[in-house]
């Protein structure tokens, strides 16, 4: 692959998530991993998943049942932040790996997963459209096609899985989330939400910085 078709996905990337104006739209691809994370470890800690909803303002809501306290409510509240970054560094290490096929098809099979849990119109359409253009890009890309969108990917959910820590420490500043997770996981563990937040950051952060290693090892 060309120096270019390397740093063109990762530059696209950087575009969406710097740019106020397309990083409002883009952002709800960032929320439906976000929300995916939640719905996950809600499943994977035994309790019982009624159903996600995504907004138009980008942001969403996972309702689940079971009980109010103990580690797997700690967890699922967690998972929320870090789950876009992670997926950035798993992305990236399939992608090095030559994955790229597996990649986009299990991205296609998660969001036909997720979609059965949706409980609104507007969420419904979300997961459907970036669904969708992942099945085509799979299903009809040329093989240099799949890789570049594969790295934007890769880079997307690095990239954008930092950016909305900044603004949810920014909410909470202004008083403006007073229900986000780091409040909720403060109100749980009695650990402050400020240490939340940074554990979201560090994770973010250090998913970037270990995922821009394996995509660009000659820096």
């Amino acid at each position: 692959m060309s120096t270019i078709a390397q740093w063109a996905p990762a530059v696209l990337a950087l575009v969406l998530v710097a740019s106020p104006g397309v990083w409002r739209y883009a952002r709800h691809t960032i929320t439906i991993a976000h929300e995916g994370g939640h719905a996950l470890i809600a499943l994977l800690t035994g309790r019982r998943l009624q159903g996600i909803k995504l907004n138009s303002d980008t942001s969403g809501v996972t309702v689940s049942r079971g009980r109010p306290s103990g580690p797997g409510v700690v967890a699922m509240y967690f998972a929320g932040y870090v789950t876009p970054p992670l997926l950035g560094l798993g992305a990236a290490w399939l992608v090095t790996e030559g994955h790229v096929r597996q990649l986009l098809w299990a991205t296609v099979v998660l969001l036909a997963a997720m979609l059965i849990m949706i409980r609104n119109v507007f969420g419904v359409f979300s997961v459907i459209l970036t669904g969708g253009v992942m099945f085509v890009v799979s299903f009809y890309g040329t093989d240099d096609l799949k890789s570049g969108f594969a790295l934007f990917v890769a880079w997307f959910l690095l990239l954008g899985g930092v950016r909305p820590v900044g603004e949810l420490q920014s909410r909470r500043m202004r008083g403006k989330a007073p229900q986000s997770d780091a409040d909720q996981l403060a109100r749980i563990t009695r650990v402050p939400g400020l240490v939340w937040v940074l554990l979201f950051a560090a994770v973010a952060i250090g998913s970037l910085f270990y995922g821009g290693q394996l995509l660009f090892p000659e820096f």
